[in-house]
């Protein structure tokens, strides 16, 4: 029995099966996603969506659907469904639909009277490339099958519409055919494996119906085009293979390639193997780029995420040579000691704070999976020295060491934490001054330098910087430490200290350089277990605050509104178990097993076979957010790899 697998009753319930998604990406930044029973609620869904760099460089959904008509004594069943309209599904062909399930890859089962038809489908490792395998099991009497296309051909926030600029016309190409909707985009090319009759019937499909984009505020109904449709008998126990892609490929070869790369493919046969699977989905390697998209289905590539998912994403599951790929990609992208929080090249927004300092703590990990610290030092020096003299110097946003020691930070309009949301111009939760886990990094991004610049005996960097740990630890305690409250303020500006119970102090309590002593690591850590932790990860607001929301839920202003104000944040374990096990040692472990253990229900619920973004801050903790994201995949592989080392001490 697999691992990841739905049954009929389950498939045929929508409100159960629709909340449920799966998504699958490769090297090459493109992705195929819908929900278990193959209907599109987010416009973010699509069998093939790549990025397009001829026009934007982003994502776009090239082909939305391929729907599949199973004929028989000219009798035709419609496995495919859209929602229309006054909550129509159109047509039905969830009911069909005997099981789902994930393996090496993506399989379902339809039955149709007497006809049994399986579905797999993959995508290429590194090519903007989906084949899709169908076999017929079982039929008693001649069976033809009928797909037909649905295309967007537009970016993934936005919406298609009919209109009359369309090309409606295609060129056939062997067993297929090329379609190009607009000018400045490539051809799609759906090819079969065998003869095919194509049968050109250009027409729209008007309102269909986006549920999760209703949800969420944003616009929901689009038009999708058809170029016709594809017809060929098929025999039983045959299989036939189609191939969607960027570029023209060879009939006689799709199969063999299909093979090919199934073989190459991970089982999704344990809660572990989920996990690593999900991690390597993040991983995108251009020319000699390698980065991390910080989440699926609409983010793309942050710096701050990439440099708190990396260990998990990679060191755990002892892939150092992603990890090295990655650290030089995003090394080669700093500007003025700063890397880009989001955007590349000149789009690109240096506006965090934090980000620079995750990138030492990301080569500290790297120190403590076994590479040379002297060899971090000879390749990373100028880096870390040039992050540390922008520091120390003063930046942009008003990033600056100040004469305590404490790194100040922050310009009206901008948010520079992790903490982000920004609602009609103005951040939700500024967080200008001294921000508690910004000045814990950088403490720990000094320590951890000197530390190597004594190993290779840089006598310039010591004597620059030697006088700063002390310092900070008698200014970080005074300015944030209430003995009576027993934890950190969350930041301070002048005479003004946020005593808002947050989760940013657990970072202070949790790296390997804290300002902070053990004593008052224990009572941070109590604190932060009593009053945030949940059985999925974090609040990022205390429920005894006036201002906490318990659900994340409306539209956009309302969620950003939740995003750091109750909202339970996973990724957040990843510090809030570092700091438990160095506090409690092996006393701790049953706490961080059974966080473990609650989240192999999760892989069944949201994003099939990895983690989401969020969870409301109030119980049950409904899943909410991206279906898919670095950082909260990381701090579970993080956190098992942490209990694996205390479990072999």
């Amino acid at each position: 029995m697999s691992y990841l697998k739905f049954d009929k009753n389950q498939l045929v319930n929508l409100e159960y099966s629709l909340k449920r998604e799966i998504l699958r990406s490769n090297r090459a930044g493109s992705y195929s996603s819908s929900t278990i029973i193959e209907c599109n609620t987010r416009k973010y869904h699509g069998l093939l969506v790549c990025p397009i760099e001829e026009i934007d460089g982003e994502r776009h959904v090239m082909l939305s659907s391929l729907d599949l008509t199973v004929i028989q004594h000219n009798a035709e069943f419609n496995l495919g469904i859209h929602k229309y309209p006054g909550n129509v599904f159109h047509p039905a062909g969830h009911k069909y639909i005997r099981d789902f399930e994930v393996g090496k890859v993506v399989q379902q089962r339809y039955r149709v009277g007497g006809v049994i038809i399986a579905k797999e489908s993959l995508l290429v490792f590194n090519e903007e490339q989906l084949i899709i395998k169908y076999t017929l099991e079982d039929c008693h009497s001649p069976t033809t099958l009928r797909f037909r296309p649905f295309l967007a051909f537009r970016n993934i926030h936005t919406l298609s519409k009919a209109n009359m600029y369309v090309n409606t016309k295609v060129d056939y190409i062997a067993n297929g055919i090329k379609a190009r909707m607009y000018s400045g985009y490539p051809a799609l090319h759906i090819q079969f494996s065998k003869k095919v009759d194509y049968v050109h019937a250009p027409d729209w499909y008007y309102q269909i119906e986006y549920p999760e984009e209703q949800a969420r505020g944003y616009e929901y109904s689009e038009d999708l085009f058809v170029p016709g449709y594809f017809e060929l008998p098929i025999e039983k126990g045959e299989s036939i293979y189609i191939s969607v892609s960027l570029k023209e490929v060879s009939p006689a070869g799709i199969a063999k390639k299909y093979n090919s790369e199934y073989k190459q493919r991970n089982p999704r046969d344990s809660y572990k193997n989920c996990l690593i699977n999900a991690a390597q989905q993040f991983i995108v390697k251009k020319e000699k780029k390698t980065e991390i998209l910080a989440g699926f289905p609409w983010f793309g590539t942050w710096g701050r995420d990439t440099f708190i998912a990396l260990p998990g994403l990679t060191l755990a599951i002892d892939d150092v040579k992603t990890f090295k790929a990655v650290i030089d990609t995003m090394v080669d992208k700093m500007k003025d000691g700063l890397f880009p929080n989001l955007g590349d090249g000149h789009q690109a927004a240096f506006n965090s704070v934090d980000a620079p300092l995750w990138f030492f703590w990301s080569l500290q990990e790297y120190v403590k999976y076994g590479c040379s610290a002297l060899e971090i030092w000879e390749k990373y020096s100028r880096p870390m020295k040039n992050v540390l003299e922008t520091y120390l110097n003063g930046g942009p946003f008003n990033i600056k060491i100040h004469e305590n020691g404490l790194v100040w930070a922050g310009e009206h309009g901008y948010a520079l934490t992790w903490m982000d949301a920004v609602v009609y111009g103005k951040p939700v939760t500024p967080r200008i001054g001294y921000d508690v886990e910004i000045c814990a990094l950088a403490y720990n991004a000094i320590q951890f330098s000197l530390e190597l610049a004594r190993l290779a005996r840089d006598t310039k960097f010591i004597s620059r910087y030697k006088h700063l740990p002390a310092l900070i630890e008698q200014s970080f305690v005074e300015t944030f430490w209430d003995e009576e409250k027993g934890y950190l303020a969350d930041y301070v500006d002048g005479d003004h200290k946020d005593w808002a119970m947050r989760p940013n102090q657990i970072i202070a309590a949790a790296l390997d350089f804290s300002p902070i002593n053990g004593d008052i690591k224990q009572k941070v850590v109590e604190a932060v277990r009593k009053e945030l932790l949940t059985l999925y990860g974090l609040r990022t607001l205390s429920p005894n605050h006036p201002d906490y929301k318990p659900v994340y839920e409306g539209d956009q202003p309302t969620r950003d509104y939740a995003y750091h104000n109750g909202t339970v944040w996973p990724w957040l374990l990843q510090p809030f178990c570092t700091a438990y096990l160095k506090i409690n040692k092996k006393a701790g472990l049953p706490l961080i097993k059974e966080i473990l253990k609650n989240f192999e229900p999760v892989l069944t619920e949201y994003g099939i076979g990895t983690v989401g973004e969020i969870f409301d801050g109030d119980p049950p903790h409904q899943l909410r957010g991206a279906i898919s994201q670095a950082w909260s995949v990381a701090a579970l592989l993080y956190i098992h790899k942490l209990v694996e080392d205390f479990e072999l001490k």
